[in-house]
């Protein structure tokens, strides 16, 4: 198979797959397994979200036998969306910066909540907080894979992706860089807002290399912060009981 086959083939992967980004396949995100799937041979049983049905159309993109999904990287099952205990909440803004698709709103010191209908269920928010006050709600019944995910939900958490990535790399390069006063591309960081592409009108790559997930590490003066509100909360949580 010739390297055009091969990327024409991770692209009709990755539009097979449910765009949760939550990596339990073992690799950063949606697109990257599917380039290794048509790149690198790996399975094509390690996406839970996608469940069974996920494997059975892998399966008939790359002609591979549809193996039972490997339990190693998850189960199956319902859908779950994120909920914040915002009493417990300290805003430390870790969940926000973890969030593949910016489906947490909040601010520095403020309470934060997950906007249902952008949350993919990758639960990648529970192990960065602190304090432990995000819980996984399954909201879909019996439902499990792809028949509690649909291809319009799977679409809008591509789009959500592409302009999380995008924001990542202009911080990214505005931090190496610094800002610009001029009109060239880093003008449009400052002031110049240019509308975020569409579903209909999805974010153009560069190459066929997969995105590559760039979450900032919180800073020193960050960490004494939110190391003050967790004992905070803690003690809060010690006089209640």
């Amino acid at each position: 198979m010739s390297q055009c086959t091969r990327a024409m083939q991770a692209a009709q992967l990755d539009a097979a797959l449910p765009q949760t980004q939550c990596t339990r396949c073992g690799y950063p995100d949606c697109q990257s397994y599917a380039h290794a799937i048509a790149f690198e041979q790996a399975p094509i049983n390690q996406c839970p979200p996608g469940g069974q049905e996920g494997v059975r159309r892998l399966a008939e993109i790359t002609g591979r036998p549809a193996w039972p999904l490997n339990a190693a990287h998850g189960e199956e099952s319902a859908r779950a969306m994120a909920i914040i205990d915002e009493q417990w909440c300290i805003g430390c803004t870790l969940c926000l910066k973890a969030c593949p698709v910016d489906a947490i709103i909040g601010a520095n010191k403020r309470m934060h909540t997950v906007l249902e209908s952008a949350c993919t269920g990758c639960e990648l928010c529970i192990p960065v907080c602190p304090v432990d006050c995000i819980r996984m709600q399954p909201i879909t019944g019996q439902a499990t894979g792809w028949a509690a995910w649909s291809p319009a939900q799977a679409e809008q958490a591509r789009v959500r992706y592409r302009r999380h990535m995008q924001r990542q790399a202009g911080r990214a390069t505005i931090a190496t860089v610094g800002p610009s006063s001029s009109s060239g591309p880093l003008a449009r960081h400052h002031g110049q807002h240019e509308p975020a592409p569409g579903p209909e009108q999805p974010m153009a790559l560069h190459d066929n290399r997969p995105l590559q997930a760039t979450g900032a590490a919180p800073t020193k003066a960050e960490k004494h912060q939110i190391l003050a509100a967790v004992l905070a909360k803690a003690q809060a949580r010690r006089r209640a009981q």
